[in-house]
């Protein structure tokens, strides 16, 4: 498969955008392994953009290795400063489990912020678990969800 071909206007934004990341697949002594492909195709699914320490002062073994993973994995290549590899793919869409339609919600927290009224103290928070068939009112209190009312001629019609 082919690498993922960028402009170079959209490979100055990945490489900005993987500035602060730190390397999250490490090529040792024994070089690409099919376990390091594997890896880093695991790394690229959940993150989308990695880098990639290779442990190698070849630096003609490293562009090797970083066009070989680009191939093997395409996915498009952004850097190679020093030992330092910047990878990029399109993360894959996730898939919505579909929902029973008489399946509860799941339990969830919520943060609720209370401002100060003079503005000189700090907001008070509070964090609230709000199961599935309860709702946070406009007070920041919980409501249970009720039951609607349907009129009798419907419920004749049933």
């Amino acid at each position: 498969m082919p690498a993922i071909q960028l402009t170079p206007a959209q490979r100055k934004e990945k490489r900005s955008e993987a500035h602060h990341l730190a390397p999250v697949v490490m090529i040792g002594a024994d070089g690409l392994t099919p376990a390091v492909v594997k890896e880093t195709d695991a790394a690229l699914k959940a993150h989308g953009l990695i880098k990639v320490r290779v442990f190698s002062d070849d630096r003609a073994g490293r562009e090797s290795i970083f066009a070989s993973l680009c191939g093997e994995l395409d996915a498009a290549p952004i850097q190679h400063i020093g030992k330092l590899l910047v990878i990029w793919r399109p993360m894959p869409e996730k898939e919505d489990a579909e929902r029973d339609e008489n399946a509860k919600g799941a339990p969830r927290i919520v943060k609720i912020v209370k401002f100060s009224k003079s503005g000189n103290h700090r907001p008070q928070m509070k964090k609230l678990r709000v199961l599935g068939n309860e709702r946070v009112a406009q007070g920041g209190e919980i409501k249970r969800a009720k039951r609607r009312i349907t009129s009798v001629k419907k419920q004749a019609q049933d």
